[in-house]
């Protein structure tokens, strides 16, 4: 329509409302899915395949707890917007070497309730392809296999709902007046508390680190009795990589101190099928109330499965805290401090 004809039109009242999706860019054409290692939940998906259906991308992977907490929204848009033509894909790119393992992600997608298609992109081949730099990322792909609209990190979830229900609509899948999906995320896929979250995520292993505050001599570390906000120390026989640190001897600790209502910390045991028992205070205290998910209001553990440990979530209100976790056996693995 031209600007005069718009503007006569418009003296008529009959100037068509622009859908939410006429007035997203076009961001460019899909990458292929070819080069992922394996599939979950799914035999191998290639876009052009799914061209007519629009396609929702999320690039996540098990540990990151930014990722886990967009699950909640993730799992509701794929259940309720399937049968009108949404096609969800996680593609599961690993951050740490465990997260390679293809029998490692697929029972952390069984435990996450994760049940549509996965692409395993342990090559980081995807991720590259789309010059993808975060987790969790979204990609909105409409009918036609160009992507509109992209999500990097958490929130903005109602305009990302808008945007699906708008690219259905595009497509003649469906009307986009409806409402929105009601999500409450619980245990370690509950929402940050923004408002006293004061301690950044921590890597233990030496390419990453910062802020550690102990003495060590070989392999034999020492933490002060006192740590400054987001300063963390280990103590006992550890050796220390790229990636992780190593308990050689049983009855290692490690202490931080933080300032959040979350407290999770990413850790694997010596080998499948072993185990490691550990204990978790603060102040020198049991957890009691403020006590995660994964131990006791004593603060007792157990380290089976090499994923994400929610150890504390205090209750208000949320103060400075040190805390500690020791191992009473050896060969326990500590990757990466993050809060909530």
């Amino acid at each position: 329509m031209t600007s005069a004809a718009t503007l006569a039109a418009s003296a008529l009242g009959l100037v068509p409302r622009l859908s939410f999706s006429s007035r997203l860019p076009v961001e460019g054409r899909v990458p292929l899915l070819k080069h992922a290692v394996g599939w979950l939940n799914s035999p191998p998906l290639e876009l052009t395949d799914l061209r007519g259906d629009v396609v929702l991308i999320n690039f996540w992977t098990y540990t990151c707890i930014n990722s886990l907490r967009t699950l909640p929204y993730v799992r509701a848009w794929a259940e309720k917007y399937k049968q009108e033509g949404l096609v969800t894909i996680g593609v599961h790119t690993p951050e740490f070497g465990f997260e390679h393992e293809f029998a490692n992600v697929r029972t952390a997608a069984a435990g996450l309730r994760v049940d549509y298609p996965i692409a395993i992109d342990s090559n980081y081949e995807i991720w590259r392809a789309f010059g993808n730099e975060y987790w969790p990322a979204f990609y909105f792909v409409d009918a036609s296999g160009r992507i509109r609209h992209h999500q990097f990190g958490e929130g903005e979830y109602d305009r990302s709902e808008r945007v699906i229900q708008g690219l259905l609509n595009e497509a003649g899948k469906r009307d986009d007046n409806h409402e929105l999906v009601s999500v409450r995320g619980e245990g370690i896929e509950a929402a940050p508390d923004w408002n006293s979250l004061r301690s950044p995520e921590t890597y233990i292993g030496l390419a990453l680190s910062r802020n550690f505050a102990g003495a060590h001599s070989g392999r034999s570390y020492k933490m002060p009795s006192q740590l400054q906000l987001n300063h963390w120390a280990l103590e006992g026989d550890w050796t220390r990589g790229e990636e992780t640190a190593v308990l050689k001897q049983s009855n290692g600790r490690v202490a931080f101190c933080f300032h959040a209502r979350d407290l999770h910390l990413v850790m694997a045991p010596p080998a499948p099928g072993t185990s490691v028992r550990f204990r978790v205070s603060t102040e020198g205290r049991q957890p009691g109330a403020a006590h995660g998910g994964d131990i006791d209001g004593r603060g007792n553990g157990s380290l089976s499965q090499p994923r994400l440990y929610q150890l504390i979530r205090q209750p208000e209100p949320v103060i400075d805290r040190q805390f500690e976790i020791e191992f009473l056996d050896p060969g326990a693995q500590v990757l990466d401090f993050t809060f909530g």
